[in-house]
């Protein structure tokens, strides 16, 4: 799917000339091209009409794809390849994931590409985003970046408060639900923090390496403030994979001492039962039960039986107890 978009200013009702994004048919300077798993067609339209490397439109299209950044001097052309953060309607909405995006900056144009419908994007198209112009190429990539953290910091205090949810149902009862509740945790928290990592190399060396963009000092304070937003981010994926890691290791240990005591008890149990039985197996077949019909003329040894047994056991779990088995 390709969608075109363009600014263009408008004024509000206070007199005040704000610039809007508004969808367009047909490519032109200073527009925004945004691909969400584009065609064949679609991708030799741009080779054709905008003189775009066809690797740099295929390789964000790989879920593999690592960030990077590349440069085709032949077509002016500059590669971004940055992960972004993905919410999966999947039944399973604490495995989160990331998505790489690509973002082509031509000489007049910005084209962005990935595999799935973004929605960081969407609001900039939704003009959520203010004053955003389109033909302010650089600065709309640093926008984007910037956007792409505060979404990585938002869904990063939702995996927080999930994992204090399943603390809370594990310390009441331990279920597999929550152990995998925890496990989906961890998993988005290995991605998030993977991608962050990359992400924050990939603008760093756009800030100082080799290839950089052409920045106004603007545009270069909110390149770092981007850059401190990824480095937080990627402090908080850090503490909340240790935490989930530590709530793991914890709740296993505690199945195992729950374990170790069942076993226990029942150890003891089997013991305690045990003598009475061994008591029994010498007498029992010589003895005359109450429904037998001597019975009342010989009660004594059944008693005697139904007392040994009974002090056994008794003698049992005094001893058991002792050892602090039951």
């Amino acid at each position: 799917m390709l969608n075109i978009y363009i600014s263009e200013n408008v004024k509000t009702k206070t007199d005040r000339t704000v610039s809007k994004i508004r969808k367009t048919d047909s490519i032109c300077d200073d527009c925004w091209i945004n691909l969400i798993a584009p065609s064949e067609e679609e991708i030799t339209e741009l080779v054709e009409k905008l003189d775009v490397p066809e690797e740099f439109l295929r390789s964000p299209l790989d879920d593999e794809e690592r960030p990077r950044i590349d440069t085709d001097e032949d077509t002016d052309s500059l590669l971004m390849i940055v992960d972004i953060p993905l919410v999966q309607d999947n039944g399973r909405p604490d495995l989160l994931e990331t998505v790489p995006l690509g973002i082509i900056i031509k000489k007049r144009q910005i084209i962005t590409v990935s595999l799935r419908d973004v929605k960081i994007l969407n609001a900039f198209a939704e003009n959520q985003v203010k004053d955003l112009r389109v033909g302010y190429r650089n600065r709309f990539a640093i926008q984007i970046m910037y956007a792409a953290a505060g979404e990585f910091l938002r869904l990063l205090r939702q995996v927080d408060k999930s994992i204090e949810s399943s603390e809370k149902e594990l310390a009441k009862i331990t279920t597999n639900k929550e152990l995998y509740r925890l496990l989906d945790l961890s998993k988005t928290l290995v991605y998030f923090s993977t991608s962050l990592k990359s992400d924050e190399a990939v603008l760093e060396k756009l800030n100082h390496g080799p290839t950089t963009i052409r920045t106004y000092e603007e545009d270069e304070e909110l390149l770092d403030d981007v850059i401190i937003e990824f480095k937080q981010a990627m402090e908080m994926a850090d503490i909340y994979m240790s935490v989930v890691s530590h709530t793991l290791d914890a709740y296993a240990s505690i199945i195992n001492n729950n374990m170790n005591d069942i076993m226990k008890i029942m150890a003891a149990a089997t013991i305690a039962l045990s003598v009475p039985t061994i008591i029994s197996s010498f007498f029992g077949q010589n003895c005359v039960m109450p429904w037998d019909a001597g019975f009342s003329s010989h009660p004594v040894p059944f008693f005697v039986l139904l007392g040994s047994g009974i002090f056994s056991i008794g003698v049992a779990i005094v001893i058991l107890r002792k050892h602090r088995m039951l």
